[in-house]
């Protein structure tokens, strides 16, 4: 059986922002958001009563060589790191 995609809702000082984010796991929304430019992601998961804390960062890196024409040169690269689950 296929995961479930969930939806997590982007908070800013302990309120919920327009921003949502989906995948199927949290650290994939977090990347979603890290690429929008976002440094501290805590994400509410719809339906749940957790918040997920991650810390972002993107880089400028070089496209892969086998990339498609419409594809820059350079291209933005995120990452996280989970600092933890906060409980509702």
């Amino acid at each position: 059986m296929a995961k479930e995609i969930k939806y997590f809702v982007l908070q800013e000082s302990g309120k919920d922002t327009e921003h949502i984010f989906s995948g199927k796991q949290p650290r994939q929304a977090a990347l979603k958001a890290a690429t929008r430019g976002f440094k501290t992601i805590n994400m509410r998961e719809r339906g749940t009563n957790k918040v997920h804390m991650f810390t972002g960062s993107v880089e400028i890196v070089d496209a892969p060589a086998n990339r498609p024409s419409w594809l820059p040169a350079k291209v933005k690269k995120a990452k996280v790191k989970k600092i933890g689950i906060k409980r509702l």
